[in-house]
């Protein structure tokens, strides 16, 4: 008997299963622009039947990073796909682009297709969150590749921006005020600090949080990150923010002088907005230092917000945001600090980053 795809473990059955079980979930995240039928060979998208006059197109990918071993250690495969939307439509509003379509690429050992329809059930339930369409996607069987049970996740996203909206930092002044967007959870950074710390100090992930007893410890860690497009695209198109930074990998010292021009530093107070307790726990169970907190975890500030100090109240009120800083004249960087007691300090505190 010759040999078959399927005695080498790949099984096409299973995919065109899993792509007629996923099509209802990418239809429901048509867009004007977007038709979402999937099953070709690409996405198209419209730009002119979007309403873009002259639009500059902005891409990201991303990732989910090791917090999909918890995923799959635990069985919690729900929400992950709403985290790998959120990397990389928060990656284009801080360039004031709207996601307009995601693709996604799902790869693993062999496919499990009720595991595989939940994680991408995620990825339509973030798209739609985000506004964008999920045009189409991969589904990779790769025995050998993989350990068995394991999968990995890559996205993609495609947005646009009028060129007179987009956001390069060149709006950012002295004396703009900083404001900081509350964050859903640690997101999706830092979890090979996260998951060592649950070894080493052996969580019981399933059972109630120390300091949540209404919340098991697994889906307070697994919590989605929080997709902010909505929110601020209007204020974008306003002409109200001057600069976004997205807070992932690096924190808030690492991630804000991103979008800063040369000579401007961010001055970032720890004391303007209340710790989480998630954040607190994880610093308390790794003796941490607030210092390294602030280029670790996003520390309860998902999204930073630079606009003009005089706009500052009205859109803090808005967005329902902390005023968290300010922008300084200085060397190219930011700042974080807190008194005595904050962030578990035993002193005074600050930490920079230069760049």
């Amino acid at each position: 008997m010759g040999y078959t795809y399927e005695q080498a473990g790949v099984s096409i059955a299973a995919g065109n299963a899993l792509v007629r079980a996923i099509a209802p979930l990418a239809k429901a995240t048509r867009r004007i622009g977007a038709d979402a039928e999937l099953g070709g060979f690409g996405g198209f998208f419209d730009l002119k039947a979007a309403g873009y006059d002259d639009p500059l197109l902005v891409a990201a990918n991303d990732g989910v990073g090791t917090k999909l071993k918890l995923a799959i250690e635990h069985d919690r495969h729900d929400g992950v796909g709403i985290d790998l939307v959120a990397m990389c439509a928060n990656d284009l509003i801080v360039q004031g682009a709207e996601p307009l379509f995601f693709l996604d690429y799902y790869a693993c050992a062999k496919l499990d297709p009720a595991v595989a329809e939940r994680v991408i059930a995620g990825i339509a339930a973030g798209c739609r969150i985000a506004g964008c369409a999920l045009i189409g996607g991969e589904t990779a069987e790769m025995p050998g590749m993989y350990a068995e049970g394991d999968y990995d996740l890559a996205g993609f996203c495609v947005g646009a921006v009028e060129r007179a909206d987009a956001l390069t930092g060149n709006h950012v002044r002295e004396g703009d005020a900083v404001l900081g967007l509350a964050s859903s959870g640690v997101h999706s950074n830092g979890f090979s600090l996260v998951r060592r710390l649950a070894a080493d100090k052996g969580w019981k992930l399933d059972r109630p949080a120390l300091f949540d007893q209404d919340t098991l410890l697994i889906d307070a860690l697994m919590a989605p990150t929080r997709i902010y497009v909505k929110q601020l695209l209007p204020l974008v198109r306003a002409g109200r923010i001057h600069a976004l930074a997205h807070i992932t990998g690096g924190g808030l010292l690492e991630n804000i002088p991103r979008v800063l021009p040369e000579g401007l530093h961010a001055a970032i107070d720890a004391d303007a907005w209340p710790q989480p307790r998630l954040m607190a726990f994880l610093q308390a169970q790794g003796g941490i230092e607030p210092g390294e907190m602030a280029r670790t975890f996003n520390c309860g500030i998902g999204m930073a917000v630079v606009v003009g100090a005089d706009d500052a109240g009205s859109i803090a009120a808005d967005l329902d945001a902390f005023r968290i800083g300010a922008i300084e004249a200085g060397v190219k960087g930011c700042t974080v600090a807190g008194a005595v007691e904050t962030w578990s300090a035993r002193e005074p505190w600050s930490a920079t980053h230069r760049g």
